[in-house]
């Protein structure tokens, strides 16, 4: 973990609630995709933990849903602005067990950490397949910056107005993959670890208090006992996870 300040390059809408934010500072601390950051944004107790969608020698990339008061106070900040941030949180996506062929999942703001997931994936010669999962046509962003890396794209809309109707797990039904990678709402995570024929990693959205680990708020049940999204996560192997109905 690693707290800096950060420079705001540019922050511009993809829809009517999600935001694209380019920050320029020392990005040093983060390892691997699949982590995330936690921002301070004056006027509030608790950071603001958000996936990291990619990543240069000093700039990092950030999408974002404007959901509620930080978010929405993030959406209306302008280049030239400074944030406090806390880099290299969380464990990040393994792989080394990809296989030749890796499916990666997205569900809404689940997307995001999957684009530099993909291009760390085919930096490493792997042939890529991508699932976007939206509610409708609106809602859709990025499906073009993955096709721009090369990747095999679909994508889903449960309201059937673009793509494959349905969910993401209705499109890999139908795939050929030899592992899969996938982030968003629990209960696409938990539909993906009822459907996929392979062995996976999951990344999990939580409330987080600290947002490294000290206050446990964010900790959830596996079949090694009990672990913190937030440190020993947000990324687990499917394997371990125990799901509670």
């Amino acid at each position: 973990m690693k707290q800096g300040i950060f420079e705001i390059k540019e922050n511009v809408a993809l829809t009517q609630s999600v935001f694209k934010m380019v920050l320029q500072g020392d990005v040093t601390a983060i390892t691997a995709p699949g982590q995330f950051v936690n921002i301070k944004l004056d006027g509030l107790y608790l950071r603001r933990p958000i996936s990291v969608c990619d990543l240069s020698d000093n700039t990092l990339t950030i999408v974002y849903k404007a959901v509620g008061k930080g978010t929405e106070q993030m959406s209306r900040m302008t280049p030239g602005e400074k944030l406090d941030v806390l880099t290299g949180l969380g464990n990040g996506y393994d792989l080394s067990l990809a296989g030749d062929k890796p499916v990666l999942l997205g569900g809404g703001v689940g997307v995001p950490p999957m684009y530099l997931l993909a291009k760390e994936l085919f930096a490493q010669g792997k042939k890529v397949s991508v699932v976007l999962g939206f509610n409708t046509k609106d809602e859709i962003f990025y499906e073009a910056e993955f096709k721009a890396l090369g990747a095999e794209v679909t994508v889903t809309t449960a309201d059937g107005s673009y793509g494959v109707k349905g969910f993401v797990t209705d499109a890999l039904k139908a795939m050929d993959y030899t592992y899969f990678y996938t982030c968003g709402p629990e209960p696409m995570l938990k539909a993906v670890y009822k459907t996929a024929n392979t062995s996976g990693q999951m990344s999990f959205e939580k409330r987080m208090g600290c947002g490294f680990g000290a206050c446990m708020g964010c900790s959830c049940k596996t079949i090694t006992g009990y672990k913190r999204i937030c440190k020993e996560g947000p990324v687990m192997k499917k394997e371990e996870i125990l799901w509670e109905d």
